[in-house]
């Protein structure tokens, strides 16, 4: 009896020391609150790994609790937990995905369905030109109608249906919106933690390094898709300095951000 319970006292005592000896082995860049075994986050033999280091929310830090689990009606990040707040949109879209919201400029009516003229009079307002506008409306609505549709034959007026807008995700985006049109917290950090150095804003160098992180073999549209979404945002921007901030970002990504630029290019003609 002695000897198994001087066993199984060695055996807990080893516990600790074990976890410690974990703790010390893993690489300068592992990733620790200093309780929980550390997580690794990059490793030198694979150099894109400490190029592209995840966003990690600061130890202690609840300001944005679990940060990986996506949410539905709320594009919350570290500094806006509660996502747009300006105006009520959250409380008046807590019916609509992320996704869903991001497309309720554009369906005035709010029917939920799209028509290639809701499209072309949206662009419109937030300052696109007569070519760009057009444009955008065959881009948009020869591509992601059908998937909308829910039958097997195609819209014959190639509407979009808000309802199913989540059968449209395509590759090679950011992953901020999951399959189901959820935000992503997680992944819109990683936007900036990976291809912006931290910063709070993107360049047009930035954008195109987001491009080419987040690009996956073979997927011809999710290329094309991705950078017409880059495009449109920055051209709808068109920020003075160069560079499109973190909050704008983030509204393009609610839909909150349209109705805004809208209003201010009504009020300045």
């Amino acid at each position: 009896m002695d000897n198994s319970m001087e066993t199984y006292a060695d055996a807990v005592k080893l516990e600790p020391s074990e976890a410690e000896v974990l703790h010390a082995k893993q690489p300068k860049h592992a990733i620790t609150n200093g309780v929980a075994p550390p997580v690794v986050s990059s490793i030198p033999e694979v150099p894109v790994t400490e190029q592209r280091n995840p966003f990690l929310q600061p130890d202690g830090d609840e300001r944005l609790p679990h940060i990986g689990t996506a949410r539905a009606n709320l594009a919350a990040t570290y500094e806006k937990p509660l996502g747009t707040t300006e105006g009520g949109w959250a409380e008046k879209h807590r019916h609509q995905t992320v996704l869903q919201q991001h497309l309720d400029f554009f369906d005035p009516d709010h029917d939920g369905i799209i028509w290639p003229l809701d499209t072309w009079r949206g662009f419109r307002a937030v300052g696109f030109g007569l070519i760009l506008s057009l444009l955008s409306v065959v881009i948009i609505h020869g591509n992601f109608s059908y998937p909308t549709v829910g039958s097997w034959l195609p819209d014959p007026f190639f509407r979009i249906y808000i309802a199913r807008i989540h059968k449209d995700k395509h590759g090679s985006d950011t992953q901020t919106y999951d399959n189901e049109g959820r935000f992503m917290p997680q992944r819109f950090e990683d936007i900036f933690a990976k291809y912006a150095e931290g910063r709070d804003y993107l360049t047009v160098r930035d954008i195109a390094n987001v491009m080419q992180g987040q690009r996956v073999i073979m997927d011809p549209i999710g290329w094309f898709g991705a950078f017409f979404e880059w495009f449109a945002t920055y051209v709808m921007i068109w920020p003075e300095d160069g560079k499109i901030t973190k909050e704008d970002l983030r509204r393009v990504y609610d839909g909150s951000i349209f109705q805004v630029i809208a209003d201010r290019r009504a009020k300045k003609e």
